[in-house]
């Protein structure tokens, strides 16, 4: 194994990474963080070059002129993404390809390759009355392409909501900070990323303002997709203006339906058995999620998923304990409710906060207390509904109505746990390194 001058950790034969084995690299990059495709386009580059690369057959002056089409497509990109890290990644590491593969920096380079046309699909086969119609072959279907011994599929569910409060797959309930863009979901058929904005100028009280979801190719069944959301702008079609997953046989098997205009938007992807909601709920966005535990862990080789919010939680670091802030909150005298910093109030007292929740949340979980907490933190009468609506698709999405509600005796017990695991990790950790040093004596 060798390390890159750019930074990548890639195989190749002899130790020697390939420019496929790079490319590989790249998509999983550029599928964490798609944002780069909406602000730069370099993905764009990279598709056509793992087109021309995929052929094993290509000599080293054919891959020398693909790197070179390469390198003049994200030439053209200079100036719409100047001051752009992955671009300037994606600059670097073809250079270090073309230095590996001693390749002039003259010659020729790929002309475009005329399209063709696919096939048209077969037509659909005639069903009588009695049968039920398909979406498709039943590899497009989850359910359906279960063999009938086959356990029955074990559904989880993730939500992410308010300022920002997260349920993990593993029903852990957070509060975080997590400003910026973060992954919540990356796996082997999507990717899901938000970016969290401040809800008050120097607030640490973060929503989500955009959400990208990126559904990949699935044999005969899907194209790959693209669906971004942001404040104002809740479409009811992927990037692409279409509304499911292409012009494949299994299309319908992902599909986007609109609920409500600009509030509320379903996306179903049978194919791989998820339903996920995303809604508007005054400024910010709500993401939740149902997919099977299979899906949930088809990680990608090679990949420890240790950032995915929706699978491990928050970073350490990036985690409030609201218990605290509930506290202080509580002893907070004549509406002096307090944001995060202690700095100011913004309308609602403890007691206020609580009636104003119990409103539309009656029972004391951690739903009904994020619900406090985001109205003593903002001030914002949204994050009510936020709260609302997140449980309310967990009723929806989540396949045990025993675990709807969640208490903060359940968080407690989650972070114990989790308090037991880092320590094993720990004393692994320093018992590897104890007789690594002896070894070494």
């Amino acid at each position: 194994m060798k390390r890159s001058e750019a930074g990548w950790m890639v195989m190749g034969e002899g130790g020697r990474p390939s420019a496929l084995d790079v490319c590989r690299v790249l998509a999983v990059f550029f599928a964490l963080f798609p944002s780069v495709s909406l602000q730069c386009k370099v993905i764009k580059c990279t598709t056509e070059y793992l087109a021309i690369t995929s052929n094993s057959a290509l000599g080293e002056e054919e891959y020398c002129t693909a790197l070179r089409a390469y390198k003049s497509c994200v030439g053209r990109l200079a100036r719409s993404c100047r001051g752009d890290l992955a671009y300037h990644s994606v600059q670097h590491g073809i250079e270090d390809l073309m230095n590996q593969k001693n390749c002039s920096r003259e010659g020729p380079t790929f002309q475009p390759r005329a399209r063709t046309p696919p096939p048209p699909p077969p037509p659909p086969p005639v069903l009588t009355d009695s049968q039920e119609r398909s979406d498709g072959p039943e590899v497009c279907h989850y359910e359906r392409s279960l063999t009938r011994t086959s356990a029955p599929p074990n559904y989880t569910h993730c939500g992410f909501f308010g300022d920002p409060h997260l349920r993990t797959f593993g029903d852990d309930f957070q509060t975080c900070k997590v400003e910026g863009a973060w992954p919540l979901i990356h796996n082997k058929f999507l990717s899901v990323q938000v970016t969290n904005s401040p809800v008050l100028p120097g607030s640490l009280a973060t929503a989500t303002s955009k959400l990208t979801i990126i559904f990949r190719n699935f044999q005969e069944c899907v194209e790959q997709k693209m669906y971004h959301a942001e404040t104002d702008d809740l479409p009811a079609a992927f990037a692409d203006g279409s509304k499911n997953g292409g012009d494949r046989y299994g299309a319908n098997t992902l599909r986007v339906v609109e609920k409500a205009p600009g509030q509320h938007v379903e996306i179903q992807a049978k194919y791989i058995g998820t339903t996920i909601v995303v809604r508007q709920v005054g400024r910010y966005l709500t993401f939740a999620v149902r997919m099977p535990e299979e899906v949930v862990n088809s990680v990608e080789e090679g990949d420890t998923q240790d950032l995915y919010l929706c699978l491990h939680g928050c970073p350490a670091n990036q985690r409030i304990d609201f218990r605290n802030f509930r506290a202080r909150a509580a002893e907070a005298t004549q509406g002096a409710s307090r944001t995060r910093g202690d700095a100011g109030t913004h309308g609602f007292t403890y007691k206020s906060a609580k009636a104003k929740c119990k409103e539309r949340l009656p029972v004391e979980d951690l739903y009904f207390q994020s619900c406090v907490f985001d109205l003593l933190s903002s001030g914002d009468i949204n994050f009510t509904m936020a709260a609302f609506y997140a449980f309310e698709d967990v009723k929806m999405l989540h396949s045990n109505s025993k675990r709807y509600h969640i208490y903060e005796k359940d968080a407690l017990s989650s972070a114990a746990q989790g308090g037991k695991h880092f320590l094993l990790v720990l004393v692994f950790n320093l018992l590897a390194v104890l007789l690594c040093g002896a070894a070494l004596l």
